[in-house]
């Protein structure tokens, strides 16, 4: 809903025309902070491309999308003409909602607007309004929809009179939650009127909820008083809400067609009351956009039926007998459809046909936006079907390959948890009991969550927990749930509604990071159902076992009794979800992405699970199970080894000296790193304390959370990578527009120099938390030395602005070497920065053209490829002609096989995740650098990263 304040409506402005009153408006936004002064530019060229009257003595002026970079915040400043502006339309404006837009908000705001413009006397209200209370009101209070849809409906009723007719229909307006019993004591206190031609009325105002229309049709034919009964409507009235049901009503009773009511059935009733005739055709199409019919896509479908030659109508199947006009924006935006609800399009004519079907295609290839076909098994509710499906199960002691999660090797039998059974009615009568229901269910949920995060096993879990916590609280999550709720569905069904709408628009986007998070969100759905439902986990076995599921959540994650879980397998998901984020935490190895194949598997069955190499075995051989063993002992003897010299200077066995750093994405686990051995961070990922609040954190709150690292470092270097969000990690507060291909779009260092302000309080912030300090900062996706300039001119601004007192004197400035660009002008780059970080999660997947979370393709996605070791090896070089220092932060740091690699390509620092420190430390003790360098070149001289590795396995 359109929130307006005092401070946004602007009273008794005059303007002699249309041209001084956009100028009002310009200067009023510029005022407010939202725009800059050129954006009154944009209001004019917008206007000169069409009018932006939008009725009712309404326009909502807002610029072009080439002025969008003037906007500064989203926001409005609503103008207020009493005496009014001649538009250049023709039309006279009263009321200016002028926008200021940074994406596509305005035709948000329009659909919220929509109600306004059809209601009579709103203008001269408008007009005369004194307020900014009274304007902000008529804006902002959206009409009461009436309601008459399938719910209404009582076809074919067996009744002998139109007074049981009347009882029926009410009835169905209770259920449907329109009225309550008071209404039915009405209803049955007074006698239906005779409208004529067979039809029949029965209105009553008392305890109406919702103004609606419910019909009953006979099942035989019958008469009353001498005259037939065809049709009986029953009226729940509501001031002037119920004004287009009469409409609809007397419509019918013109068209001499009551006769034709009898025998309908609920769909073919409601094509009758829409005013569908014989000569009629229609088209039934579903909508499948994640976020159902919203301004995007029904400003598609608006240019599309206005192309057409023939008027074209529009309604939801299931929410109303109401037609619109597919060619009137206001109007499909305010139909509200939402992904799985059905659109009947009609129209009349010769080309009605063609039209038809050109809106149909239209609407299934998803009106511009990237759509997923509608499972009507899915979309509802979770699985409720826990029998084992017909899947072939995986062969015996045969290697089944998945996506490699998390390292390690697991052996142990197999318990499969089957996706849990909630058994639920999708309807409910009472909308305020099924409110209640979830409310105390979502309580339940966030005290369940508290106490998992207070035994939370790892920073992880109960930073991610956390996060869950969020979503509960998320206000539209619970308001989407309590508007379903409010249409009849139980809260169970509501619940579910809302979570599967909002996972699957996140499943939705083009990154995958951010598209696995979706496994969060129902995660938060089930636990929730579950509570709805009283529906818990099975109990595991009191023995040690490898986890079996269709998908781990993190809930699932926090409440696994690590003594016993060796191992987690998943039919879904990808080696950056949350799942497999917190099994590396917790030293779980973990295979993700496995298929639908594991979950016929028995429970109690050997398996080996090999989280290195991404693949399980199930009922191995007796030599294949002994050879694991010996594997998995000497590997624990490892690891015990390595712990115990975790603190040893890292370096090769001849003592070539190469920094083992720590991975960190909080602050908090920089004491964890140093305590598992770290000699410095060498990379810490800012973003979560930007993603932490709801506006970009100021100078003060940087400094302390940056200073916590420093400060447990106790001397060793931080390297503090900047802000590095984008198109594909989007900020709540930092829009940006929308992207076809994200990964190539508006991020990293690309977007922080469209805010140059932000970048520079963080560059002041990381200075002066590390005072007396060691100090490396590095720019994310830089592509040349030209983006590197264009920070450091803010930096070295700042180190003649602060006092060498105030800040970090120890300090170097590098870059991420991340796209191929860098990499291969790292010559020119290297003469300029002081270090590289070569991330190679991202090199990896920008030389090889391949999503590195792609469900299929991921494990080509292979940092060993040749080419990838190439770009570093030419990395490396470069640093080295120029005294400079080079760095590894991706997972291919802490590789076993590729750290030989890198060491013999000249790498000088390797960061990884803080678990795998004491390991890459021991790692680097089994060979020299004179080895290192001789595994290098082998590597170079193969053709592919299978070629690699076999070549280093036989080494």
């Amino acid at each position: 809903m359109l929130t307006l304040g005092p401070d946004d409506i602007l009273l008794d402005r005059h303007a002699q025309d249309w041209q001084a009153a956009l100028d009002s408006a310009a200067k009023a936004l510029a005022e407010a902070g939202l725009v800059e002064a050129e954006y009154r530019d944009g209001l004019h060229a917008r206007e000169a491309q069409s009018s932006t009257y939008l009725g009712n003595a309404i326009a909502i002026p807002h610029g072009t999308p080439e002025s969008r970079h003037l906007v500064k915040r989203t926001g409005v400043r609503v103008l207020q003409f009493p005496q009014g502006v001649q538009w250049h339309d023709g039309n006279t404006v009263h009321v200016l909602v002028t926008i200021a837009a940074q994406n596509d908000e305005h035709l948000d705001i329009l659909r919220q607007l929509t109600h306004v413009l059809d209601r009579d006397g709103v203008a001269s209200e408008l007009a005369n309004a004194s307020s900014a209370a009274d304007v902000a009101r008529l804006l902002s209070r959206p009409a009461v929809a009436p309601k008459l849809d399938a719910d209404t409906l009582c076809v074919n009723f067996p009744a002998r009179d139109p007074q049981e007719l009347a009882l029926a229909a009410a009835a169905r307006l209770r259920q449907s939650g329109c009225v309550d019993n008071a209404f039915i004591s009405a209803v049955a206190s007074s006698a239906p009127q005779w409208l004529g031609k067979g039809l029949w009325l029965a209105s009553q105002a008392t305890g109406v909820r919702q103004p609606a229309l419910g019909v009953a049709t006979p099942a035989d034919a019958i008469e009353h008083d001498g005259r037939a009964v065809h049709a009986l409507f029953c009226l729940a009235a509501s001031g002037d809400s119920h004004r287009p049901l009469l409409e609809q009503l007397l419509a019918l009773v013109e068209s001499g067609q009551s006769e034709s009511l009898m025998g309908k059935s609920s769909a073919q009733l409601l094509a009758l009351l829409a005013g569908e005739t014989a000569q009629t055709q229609t088209r039934r199409v579903r909508v499948l956009n994640p976020h159902g019919l919203h301004a995007r896509p029904a400003k598609q479908l608006v240019q599309i039926a206005r192309a057409q030659t023939m008027p074209i109508n529009v309604r939801l199947e299931e929410g109303s007998a109401t037609t619109v006009s597919a060619a009137s924006l206001t109007k499909v935006i305010g139909l509200g459809a939402r992904r799985g609800q059905w659109l009947i399009f009609s129209a009349e004519g010769e080309q009605a046909s063609h039209a038809l079907d050109a809106l149909a295609a239209a609407v299934e290839e998803g009106l511009g936006e990237k759509v997923t076909p509608f499972d009507g098994g899915r979309e509802t509710r979770p699985s409720t079907d826990t029998r084992q499906p017909d899947i072939t199960p995986l062969a015996a002691d045969t290697p089944h390959t998945g996506v490699a999660a998390s390292p390690g090797l697991a052996i142990a039998p197999v318990f499969v948890i089957r996706p849990l059974a909630f058994d639920y009615p999708e309807h409910a009568n009472d909308p305020e009991a099924e409110a209640r229901r979830l409310s105390a269910a979502l309580q339940e949920g966030a005290a369940q969550l508290q106490a998992l995060v207070h035994n939370a096993p790892g920073g992880e879990v109960a930073d991610i927990l956390s996060m869950h916590e969020e979503m509960l609280d998320d206000p539209e999550l619970r308001q989407a749930a309590l508007d379903a709720i409010g249409e009849g569905r139980s809260a169970e069904a509501g619940w579910w509604e809302a979570i599967d709408t909002a996972a699957r628009a996140q499943e939705m986007l083009a990154d995958r990071l951010l598209a696995e998070r979706a496994a969060d969100l129902r995660d938060v759905g089930r636990r929730v159902l579950g509570v709805l439902c009283d529906v818990t986990l099975p109990e595991p076995p009191d023995h040690p076992y490898i986890l079996v599921m269709d998908d781990i959540g993190p809930s699932d994650v926090a409440r696994l009794d690590t003594s016993r879980v060796r191992g987690l397998l998943t039919v879904r998901g990808g080696a950056t979800a949350h799942s497999a984020i917190l099994a590396r935490a917790l030293g779980i190895p973990a295979l993700v992405g496995a298929g639908e194949s594991v979950m016929a598997l028995a429970n109690g069955g050997m398996m080996i699970l090999d989280g290195e190499r991404g693949r399980v075995i199930s009922q191995p051989s007796e030599e294949r199970l002994r050879r694991a063993e010996q594997q998995l002992l000497d590997q624990q003897q490892r690891e015990a080894d390595a712990w115990e010299l975790r603190f040893e200077q890292a370096q090769t066995r001849d003592g070539h000296r190469v920094e083992v750093a720590a991975n960190l994405g909080n602050t908090a686990h920089a004491a964890d790193a140093v305590e598992r051995g770290a000699e410095g961070v060498g990379l810490l990922r800012t973003e979560f304390l930007f993603m932490a609040y709801a506006s970009a954190p100021d100078l003060a709150t940087q400094i302390a959370e940056y200073r916590e690292a420093t400060d447990a470092l106790a001397g060793r270097p931080l390297v503090a990578r900047t802000l590095d969000v984008g198109g594909d990690k989007p900020l709540p507060y930092w829009p940006v527009p929308q992207e076809d291909n994200p990964f190539l779009g508006l991020r990293g260092i690309r977007l922080a120099l469209t805010q140059p302000d932000v970048l520079e309080t963080q560059l002041r912030a990381l200075l002066m938390a590390a005072v007396g300090k060691p100090l490396r900062i590095m720019l994310p996706m830089v592509k040349d030395v030209a983006e590197f300039r264009a920070a450091k001119a803010i930096y070295d601004r700042l180190l003649k602005e602060i006092t060498e007192q105030q800040r970090a004197t120890d300090v170097q400035l590098g870059v991420m070497i991340e796209v191929p660009s860098s990499a291969l002008l790292a010559p020119t780059l290297a003469a300029e920065v002081d270090f590289f970080s070569v991330g190679t999660n991202d090199l990896t997947q920008y030389t090889l053209a391949i999503d590195r979370g792609h469900p299929e393709l991921s494990a080509q996605a292979d940092g060993l490829h040749p080419a990838v070791l190439r770009l570093i090896q030419m990395t490396v070089d470069a640093a080295h002609a120029h005294g400079k220092w080079v760095g590894v932060c991706g997972e291919l740091a802490s590789d076993a096989m590729a750290v030989p690699v890198l060491v013999g390509l000249g790498v000088d620092e390797l960061s990884v995740s803080a678990r795998q420190i004491p390991l890459v430390k021991a790692r680097l003790r089994e060979f020299d650098l004179a080895e290192a360098q001789a595994t290098a070149q082998l590597a170079l001289s193969k053709a592919t990263s299978d070629d690699v590795r076999d070549a280093l396995e036989a080494r």
